[in-house]
């Protein structure tokens, strides 16, 4: 994984190229102070100020500093130097006439490779000095948490199954003194049988589990984080085509969500009792996979006939999101690549979010907007509930019809989620169909900084 650490460093006056930023406004104003030499390179380079452009300017000597054009140098954005950071050569850079704020997150993140698999020669690094040295830690932390959940999405299952999520939640507690419990294979049917009933065709390669990780001193309040980690979902008998089975690798992106914000909770020290639990499973296809039709009897008692075996994440959240209330959590955050329906409504950037406060609600959108990690409240409608209705069973897992998807998902979620608790649902993609400056094509963080932006608001 790259060291983010060593590339946003203290401003103490060493050597570094210069960074002017202009905005396409102000360009003509700002290089009538420039020199003929310099304006002369930024005709030759065609620069005119246009945002994501940028111009090499000569110096005395050998030296050289840069022009780059941002939509307001004023009021610097996430992701306003990512193409920047992605173009310069390697070296050692600084702002000119500003604070990095905001922008130096998207300029660690420009350095994130997933090159598990290539036998590629890495670039150098672009390293950005900041006169802000009390951010770099923070900063640091939230590049390292999105580069993991990039990196566990983008890994194959073949790589990245129950075992690997497993060792990561391992790792992550004994960096940094926490607890792993795991409770796996045949032993989940008397505890947990919707995550059994869902993960046993996969039973012999990639035996399901109950992942749960503690952290933290028991007379703080309790957090609870859970993450859906089906590692790879085939559709199970209620098979997905080709096409919609082709990257399903990233649908223990909830996982991967989940995994990271416990470990920046973990290392921001926030005081409470963390709980995070996974659920990690295969969807696979086998003479014993879960059938359309089956009625399984949930850890919490509630009965659910089985309308669709695609609609598997939501059963194995249900018997996590049960065992999470028997510690009496005073919030619980969960996350799931859940619904299709989710990204024909809002597209693959934004995560739908469902919570059961409109102040919980109030403050994630809040933490996103500040963070530049966007997300939306999507509706608890209760008046959809009896979508899920089912003749012999207390609900079925999936709605009859096609109408709001997302929803009766999260009405299903809701009605396992600690009602003393409050709660919030993340429906989010984990992946980004094309690549934007900072965000290659792949696996993706979406709603991860907003949400630890919250609970830093919250508890810290």
């Amino acid at each position: 994984m790259t060291d983010y650490s060593k590339l946003l460093r203290p401003d103490n006056g060493q050597d570094a190229h210069m960074i002017h930023l202009v905005s396409a406004d102000g360009f003509e104003t700002w290089s009538k102070s420039r020199s003929a030499p310099e304006r002369a390179a930024m005709a030759g380079q065609k620069f005119s100020g246009d945002a994501a452009s940028f111009a090499i300017l000569p110096q005395d000597g050998e030296s050289w500093s840069v022009v780059a054009g941002v939509d307001d140098p004023a009021a610097l954005t996430t992701w306003c130097l990512a193409k920047l950071a992605e173009s310069l050569p390697a070296g050692t850079y600084r702002l000119a006439e500003c604070s990095p704020g905001a922008a130096s997150f998207g300029w660690l993140m420009s350095h994130y490779k997933f090159d598990r698999y290539l036998d590629k020669t890495p670039d150098g690094p672009r390293v950005l000095l900041t006169d802000q040295p009390a951010r770099i830690d923070e900063t640091v932390m939230l590049a390292q948490a999105t580069a993991l959940v990039r990196d566990l999405v983008n890994t194959p299952p073949i790589d990245c199954g129950p075992p690997a999520l497993e060792a990561e939640a391992e790792r992550i507690a004994k960096e940094h003194g926490g607890t792993v419990d795991v409770n796996r294979g045949d032993a989940l049917a008397t505890g947990y049988p919707l995550i059994q009933a869902v993960g046993q065709a996969a039973m012999r390669e990639h035996a399901p589990r109950l992942i749960e990780l503690r952290w933290g001193r028991e007379d703080h309040p309790r957090l609870a984080i859970v993450g859906k980690g089906v590692i790879f979902d085939s559709g199970g008998l209620d098979v997905k085509s080709s096409t919609g089975m082709r990257f399903m690798k990233k649908d223990m992106g909830g996982a991967a969500h989940a995994l990271a914000l416990a470990e920046l909770v973990m290392k921001a020290r926030l005081p409470v009792r963390l709980h995070m639990l996974v659920p990690a499973v295969e969807n696979a296809i086998a003479s014993n996979a879960l059938r359309p039709g089956d009625i399984i009897t949930a850890r919490s008692g509630t009965t659910v006939e089985i309308d669709n075996t695609d609609a598997e994440g939501r059963l194995i959240l249900a018997d996590a999101l049960t065992k999470a209330g028997e510690d009496d959590p005073e919030l619980v955050l969960d996350f799931a690549t859940l619904t299709g329906a989710a990204r024909v409504a809002l597209g693959p950037d934004l995560p739908a979010m469902f919570a059961s406060e409109d102040n919980l609600a109030d403050g994630l959108i809040t933490g996103g907007n500040l963070e530049g990690d966007p997300i939306w409240r999507m509706p608890l409608w209760d008046g959809y509930l009896e979508m899920l209705s089912s003749d012999i069973a207390d609900c079925a897992n999936s709605a009859t019809g096609g109408f709001a998807g997302s929803v009766t998902a999260a009405l299903f979620l809701k009605k396992f989620a600690p009602a003393t608790a409050a709660w919030a649902h993340f429906d989010t993609f984990a992946w980004r169909p094309s690549a934007k400056p900072g965000r290659p094509k792949g696996g993706e963080a979406l709603g991860l900084r907003a949400s630890f932006h919250y609970l830093k608001a919250r508890y810290g």
